[in-house]
């Protein structure tokens, strides 16, 4: 065996030494389950006993509180959470109160929703980390496209959005309308 396939092999093995794990509620063994959310350990006696643990252990991050803050709904303390998204602030009476602080989307300057034409386009970003632009005016209007708007006409169908766009030929403009989608020149 080479010394780069040792680090693979060790890996293997220990997932393999987690496979072979007894139950601590009913004392069957453990073994890997694939679910929709991934893999995940299991008991064999599944029906009568539902045990499950995660494959890999992530470290949990505790609460922690924030002193000094209030939330605006209950008047109790804001904390530091890790959630299913990551980290995040909200209301330490959580079973009782909701409240999440929320990021201030920007809103861009002169771009108006071409679609609705009463709203206007804000950055937002999906639960991957991508950046998307959107209509403020949702769930009325769905207006939504994946690079900056910019303020203009299309050359060629006078649509009233172009889309900014990094190419390997440099900096072009390209409609907004998905039928025309013409490319131009800054």
């Amino acid at each position: 065996m080479s010394e780069s396939d040792k680090p693979l092999f060790t890996h293997h093995e220990h997932a393999l030494e987690k496979e072979y794990q007894v139950c601590p509620e009913c004392g069957s063994e453990l073994t890997i389950k694939r679910g929709k959310s991934g893999a995940f350990l299991g008991c064999v006696n599944y029906p009568n006993c539902q045990y499950t643990r995660a494959v890999v252990e992530h470290e949990r991050v505790e609460n922690k509180i924030l002193p000094g803050s209030e939330c605006p709904l209950c008047s109790h303390e804001l904390a530091v959470k890790q959630g299913r998204y990551g980290m995040f602030i909200g209301c330490s009476n959580f079973p009782e109160c909701h409240h999440i602080e929320q990021e201030a989307q920007e809103i861009l300057q002169d771009v108006a929703c071409p679609s609705c034409k009463g709203g206007a386009l804000q950055e937002k970003t999906s639960r991957f980390g991508k950046k998307f632009y959107s209509c403020d005016a949702y769930p009325k209007c769905k207006f939504v496209v994946n690079h900056e708007p910019i303020s203009g006409n299309c050359e060629k169908c006078q649509f009233p959005l172009l889309l900014k766009r990094n190419m390997a030929a440099g900096l072009k403009y390209q409609c907004a309308d998905k039928k025309c989608s013409h490319m131009q020149k800054t």
